[in-house]
Order: structure tokens, then sequence, then C-alpha cells
């Protein structure tokens, strides 16, 4: 990191200690962020800083991106629903016409619009290439019909990018990415609000598509069946920022662990001073250094345009396991105490979970690295 991003991830700390921190109970007990907290994000230019300045973002690189992320880890949240929004943010960059981008992304970077992605179906899971959703031309539009499951800001989303079939007899070649806006879109309907093990305060719906029609221009990318390409090529920036967040979330576990077991007594002395403590938060300590160096390394890759689909299955299922290992390890030195959802321990066990699953379960990411393994220059 450089004096640069320094100076932006500890204006980005302030502004989540000063907007964020104080409302994330409230947050979690409503089910979802207050829509004002977004514009006053982007206020801060923390919605897209890795978005042209045309269309308000900094043009800086996506580590800023990054930063953002690990500054509202550092504020001891996971809930806000940023990620999702910038994924598709990264989507209008890579493949929106100038049209596209210069209609939605000025709103999107403002915090006026909020977005996310429709991807996950009640029966397919990882596999996209088996997704129902059908998006059909009639003239100039298409028109939708099918359902999505268990998608981020699902409740709050004004724009949201719809993974489509165009071509049901096309596996991956007939897949699309169709951009539906949601208050021009009759047919169109959220679901309820779904309780989760964790990520309280992230809205997370049901999605339902009925004869929702679709001006033609809002195809990205300007031609069919370009979506699962567009998916996977996007997946490695995705996944590596997914390492990022539980890299951070790492750090504050261990941080807020060490504050409690330094003024926590039992038998006459410190939590601290016992030899269990001691060890089990040295291994906790070397996971993270290990974890942070290697993800580390994999966001100058990403910067350079080197990072592959493998390393970043790398990166996202051993930091995410690690982040669930870690969190189990604190919790325990807690004690019953960790058990109370008035200590953070408690809800960084509940949300560390989603970790290994979200942006593609462990195993799918172990699949990925072995598939590589198995060609004949290593990579696939």
């Amino acid at each position: 990191m450089t004096e640069e991003h320094h100076l932006f991830a500890e204006s980005a700390f302030q502004f989540f200690e000063a907007e964020l921190r104080p409302h994330i109970d409230a947050w979690r007990q409503a089910g979802v962020v207050e829509r004002d907290f977004w514009r006053k994000a982007g206020g801060a230019g923390l919605l897209g800083p890795a978005m042209p300045e045309q269309f308000g973002g900094a043009g800086a690189d996506v580590s800023f991106d990054a930063i953002v992320g690990m500054a509202q880890t550092r504020a001891g949240d996971a809930n806000w629903g940023w990620s999702a929004h910038n994924i598709v943010l990264h989507y209008l960059l890579a493949y929106g016409t100038q049209s596209q981008q210069e209609q939605w992304m000025p709103g999107l970077v403002s915090g006026d619009l909020v977005a996310a992605i429709a991807m996950t179906e009640p029966d397919t899971g990882s596999d996209l290439q088996a997704i129902k959703t059908r998006a059909q031309r009639d003239g100039r539009d298409y028109v939708i019909n099918g359902s999505k499951l268990y998608i981020t800001n699902g409740q709050t989303a004004d724009l949201i990018v719809v993974v489509c079939k165009t071509d049901p007899s096309g596996g991956a070649r007939g897949v699309s990415l169709l951009v539906v806006e949601a208050d021009a879109a009759p047919g169109f309907t959220r679901g309820r609000n779904l309780r989760k093990l964790g990520l309280d305060g992230a809205d997370t719906s049901e999605l339902f598509f009925s004869e929702v029609r679709v001006p033609g221009r809002n195809l990205l990318g300007e031609e069919e069946g370009r979506g699962f390409v567009q998916l996977m090529s996007q997946l490695p920036w995705e996944r590596l920022m997914l390492a990022v967040l539980a890299d951070a979330s790492m750090e504050s576990v261990i941080e807020d662990t060490l504050a409690f077991v330094k003024q926590r007594r039992a038998f006459g002395q410190r939590v601290m001073d016992f030899q269990n403590t001691r060890f089990k938060l040295a291994e906790c300590r070397t996971r993270h250094n290990v974890t942070r160096a290697f993800v580390d390394n994999c966001m100058v890759a990403l910067v350079q345009g080197e990072l592959t689909a493998e390393e970043a299955a790398q990166a996202k299922w051993w930091a995410c396991r690690t982040f669930n290992r870690v969190v189990d390890e604190c919790l325990q030195l807690h004690g019953g105490a960790g058990l109370m959802l008035e200590y953070p321990i408690a809800h960084h066990y509940r949300d560390s979970r989603f970790a290994r699953i979200v942006g593609g379960t462990e195993e799918i990411m172990k699949e990925i690295i072995a598939r590589s393994m198995d060609s004949d220059d290593g990579h696939p």
C-alpha cells in the first residue's frame, strides 16, 4: 500500500466509524441498511473509487475498491451490501455501452441508485449454465420470466443485472445479462427479506419476473450469448474481494479478542496469562499473516492484469476457510461471553460461515484449482 492508499483507508475508516458503526445494531434489527447511508457513502467517495472521473469516480485502480471493504470490516460491519453494488459497477465499466454508462454509473457512484446482481435460482447454485430464467426477444424488447433467490440488496436495488437464458438450447452460449430498472418494470416483484444465519442487516431477497418487459438496449454488452463469458471474466476479481474481506475480518477479530483476554480475569489472573490463550492467539496471528501475504500478492497481480482464475480461487477458499477457523478459536477464548450477541465476536462467528459459500463454494474453488493442475501447462 502506498501513502495514497493509507490516506484513503483512514478517510474511509473515519467515515464508517461516524456513519456506520453507531447504526449497526439498528440495521441488524431492521434487516436492511438505511437508504440514506448509500448517499452518504457516495458523497464520501466510497462507491466506485475505481470508476472513471467522468462518472463521479476517482479514476483509481481496483485496489482502492478493496480498501473500502477493508475499512468497513475494520469498523466492525459485514452487513452493508457495497460489494454486490461494486460488482455491478465493474460489469458496466467492462461491458456497458457508453450510453449505459452515462445513464447509470453516475447514480451508482453517488449512491442515488443501489445495484444488485441476480444469478442464483431456487434450483441452481454454482451451475450458472443450468439457470431457467428466460429472456425472449419481442420486437425491440426482451420479456423476462423466472425467479431468483438469495439476492444481496434485493429489497433496495434500483438496478438489477439479471442472468438470463436468451437461447435455452445454447448452454453457456445461451446466457445473457440484462439490466432491469426496478421502478420501470411492471411484472417485477420482490419476495420476502430472507432471514439468515448471519449478516442480519444485509437485505437478501427472492425476486420474481413475470412477463417483465425490458428494452433491448438494456442488454449488457450489445451481443446475446456473452453473459457466461462476462461472468467468468469478472469472477477472479469478485473472489479476490471476498478473500480481502475475510483477511480484514480476521485482523479485526484477533484485535477484539486480544483486548478481551487482556481485561478478562479467571482464577486470579488475566485470561491472556494462560498458556493455552497465548498459544491459540499465536496460531491465529500466524494464520492471518500468512493469508495476508498471499492475498496481497494476488492484489498486486490483479492490478497488473495478471491474476489467474486458479490464484483467485486459492485466495478465496483459503482466506475464507481460515477466517472461519480463526473466528471459532477466538470465540472459544471469550468463553460464555462469546455466545452473547452483545459481543462482536458472536456476530463475526455467524457471518464468517457465509464466506465459505458465497461467490462459489470452497468445493468449486478446489475444482478450479485441480483443473489447472490437470492441464498440460498448469493453467486452465
